[in-house]
């Protein structure tokens, strides 16, 4: 018989050696010992004035802007935070609270950018000062010399606590209200100041008050008109050299709306605010109204805008208005933040 052939011999094929990949900040195994670059900090260096001197600076670049060449109104820096200090009206107490701050200033056509921490720093000088509205107008001339600025503005946000008493027991607790200084200087010089408060209240239907009581009436059926918690944000422009406070405003809306949010309540507390709410009965645009002939009289205010929301507990969705004092070039009803109305 013939030889059966032989099968065919199997080779083999040898791995392809992987090329060496490189890292630059870690190592890997058969690669360098050290990194390529290495990774320290050095908290032994001193700054010295001819390094500090050497830093390169963005102002200096003389490459062409990115984007359009042109000026651009405000920029800066918001959402930077440090406690500063605010006194009441009564001049006796002074609180330290956190505020946060938005600061921005015009760029001309020809600039590439702005040194942000001037901003920052500038309040970091007055720490240790009271801040007023005055004080944000002095900042804000300061800017114009060290930044070189036509315009610029500055916001400051924080929570400001009242002494608030309870209707019938006595008691008192804090209120806190998110209020605001700001201060702008036109490219002209002329500094504005305004002052800007929230404040939270209840709202009863008169609609639903009257539907409620003629079920009362003619069917004899308990019902309860729908009320809810409802805000006011108000913005008012001082009018020049007036001397205004936080307190000031607060008790001019207090004075419009009436029925504020209570703090400390006890069960005779709780039946005033009820019968409170009976005797004020309003509509959203009712409630801007009356706000509007609280700050109007007051010469301090040279002028104000008045945003109010309604969180209805009868539909899904808020019942809102917006005033304003109506003088020409002032201030307008351009308002569509209401969503920051929510409380």
């Amino acid at each position: 018989m013939p030889a059966k052939p032989s099968p065919p011999s199997r080779v083999t094929a040898k791995p392809k050696t992987a090329a060496a990949k490189k890292m630059y900040l870690h190592r890997i195994a058969g690669g360098p010992a050290t990194p390529r670059i290495a990774r320290r900090y050095d908290a032994t260096f001193t700054l010295s004035p001819d390094y500090k001197a050497s830093l390169p600076d963005m102002m200096e670049a003389i490459e062409a802007i990115p984007g359009a060449p042109v000026a651009i109104q405000q920029v800066g820096i918001s959402g930077f935070k440090l406690p500063l200090r605010y006194r009441t009206k009564n001049g006796k107490t002074v609180h330290t609270l956190e505020t946060t701050v938005t600061g921005t200033v015009s760029l001309a056509a020809g600039l590439k950018g702005i040194n942000m921490s001037r901003i920052m720093r500038s309040f970091y000088e007055h720490a240790d000062d009271v801040f007023t509205t005055e004080m944000l107008a002095r900042i804000l001339e300061k800017y114009r010399r060290d930044v070189g600025s036509l315009s610029a503005r500055l916001r400051l946000d924080f929570s400001y606590p009242m002494p608030q008493r309870a209707l019938r027991s006595g008691l008192v607790g804090w209120q806190y209200y998110n209020a605001a200084f700001l201060g702008r200087i036109a490219d002209d010089g002329t500094v504005r100041r305004f002052i800007e408060l929230d404040f939270v209240y209840s709202s009863a239907c008169p609609c639903s008050a009257e539907l409620s009581e003629h079920a009362r009436d003619t069917r004899d059926v308990y019902a309860i008109p729908h009320n809810q918690r409802s805000k006011a944000r108000v913005l008012v422009e001082l009018a020049p050299g007036a001397k205004f406070h936080l307190e000031d405003l607060q008790a001019h809306v207090l004075r419009g709306l009436v029925t504020e949010t209570q703090v400390m309540v006890k069960r005779e507390d709780e039946q005033a605010f009820a019968e409170l709410n009976g005797a004020h009965i309003k509509f959203v645009e009712d409630a801007a109204r009356l706000v509007y002939a609280e700050l109007a009289p007051d010469a301090r205010i040279a002028d104000f805008q008045v945003a109010c929301s309604h969180l209805e507990s009868l539909h899904s969705h808020d019942a809102v208005s917006v005033i304003c004092k109506g003088i020409p070039g002032g201030l307008t009803a351009d308002f569509d933040a209401f969503r920051s109305l929510v409380c």
